[in-house]
């Protein structure tokens, strides 16, 4: 696969060795897994030469910027939160702030300094980028009632977190016990240090804005993330986990038919039952340690009742104005981008196969935390 990927490049550098265990322990999960089909195991074996791909041509980009090293990453916006929890919609809200920058989906991919807008259309991975999310949703269309994503849009940081193959893309995809043991039993610093580094690069051809970043996959992570972003500013968003479980399993039961033979909802649904509570524990523990001082809370139904008042308390918290041309284009999209637009992501409760009581005793302490009923 190394050798795939330099024949694809031209190039031979791959970085900081560190990644090596994640993609070691990833290969061990696959070969173990007797439950992928043939097309699962092709796509997961792209993927992964795409990936080494990508490290190469990353690694020769911050060689050609070296100025990048030194840009500031100067207390950033990184909302977080349980998975289903209305993160993609604030990160879609915030990235209309003219104020901040944001990880554009093309520019996660392919890190790579920011060209001006007007040439994106124009460039290779920005057409590339869109002819992927344009096969993604051709191929399952129902999954645009779920997450829509378009090359220009904020991203979350799972391409750039992956670089590592420390990245919860690939135990969502299938069921690979040994990976999800060790990706959530690990500490990940050396992914937080690459993925600064990226961040630096991306941002470095524009002028200083504050950043805003988003992936539910850092609640797992605070540590190394306040390691390398001492200055963080987290918002963390909440939602009752018995709805939150049984949306997310679903999504996943669409992502594993892809990949999978036989496709097991009970199975998806213990596993993230486990994985999402360990994380939201893993959360308090740290904020008891740290304190609270750096985090905003959100609840779902609170910013789903007025977002508008949930930004303006958020940038309050931070300190980060609400300009009036940046809330007339929060309004505008919020307008138009209402819930539902392309249809609703439709599931049965029933789908967490799990039962509503043995999820509030999962979670009790964070329900109880988050002022939810138990």
């Amino acid at each position: 696969m190394h050798e795939k990927a330099r024949a694809s490049t031209g190039l031979d550098d791959f970085g900081d060795s560190a990644y090596r265990a994640g993609l070691r322990t990833l290969l061990e999960a696959l070969d173990e897994d007797s439950n992928l089909s043939p097309g699962g195991r092709a796509i997961f074996q792209g993927q992964i030469v795409n990936t080494l791909a990508t490290r190469l041509r990353c690694e020769q980009r911050l060689k050609e910027h070296p100025e990048a090293r030194d840009v500031a990453i100067v207390r950033p916006l990184i909302i977080t939160g349980l998975v289903r929890t209305g993160s993609t919609a604030l990160h879609y809200l915030l990235g209309q702030d003219p104020n901040l920058q944001h990880l554009e989906y093309w520019l996660s991919a392919q890190p790579q300094p920011r060209p001006p807008a007007a040439e994106w259309p124009d460039h290779p991975d920005f057409q590339r980028a869109e002819a992927e999310l344009e096969f993604l949703y051709r191929t399952a269309p129902s999954l645009m009632a779920v997450h829509e994503m378009h090359a220009s849009w904020p991203e979350e940081c799972r391409h750039i977190l992956a670089q590592s193959f420390t990245d919860d893309c690939f135990e969502s995809a299938a069921t690979l016990p040994r990976y999800t043991d060790w990706y959530h039993r690990t500490s990940h610093r050396d992914t937080y240090i690459r993925h600064k580094q990226l961040i630096q690069l991306i941002g470095s051809s524009g002028p200083s804005r504050r950043w805003l970043l988003k992936y539910p996959v850092h609640l797992r992570q605070l540590p190394a993330l306040f390691d390398v972003y001492p200055d963080a500013c987290v918002i963390q968003t909440h939602r009752d986990p018995r709805t939150v479980l049984a949306s997310y399993t679903s999504f996943l039961a669409r992502i594993r038919a892809v990949h999978e033979i036989r496709v097991d909802p009970k199975a998806i649904a213990a596993e993230q039952l486990e994985g999402w509570a360990g994380a939201a524990d893993a959360a308090l523990a740290f904020r008891k340690r740290h304190g609270d001082d750096q985090f905003f809370d959100l609840q779902f139904d609170d910013f789903m009742r007025d977002p508008l008042d949930a930004v303006r308390r958020i940038y309050r918290h931070f300190d980060h104005e609400l300009t009036p041309q940046a809330e007339a284009r929060l309004r505008r999209w919020h307008a138009e981008h209402p819930q539902g637009k392309h249809g609703r992501h439709e599931y049965a409760a029933s789908e967490t196969q799990v039962g509503d009581s043995l999820v509030v005793d999962r979670f009790r302490e964070y329900m109880q935390r988050f002022d939810m009923d138990v």
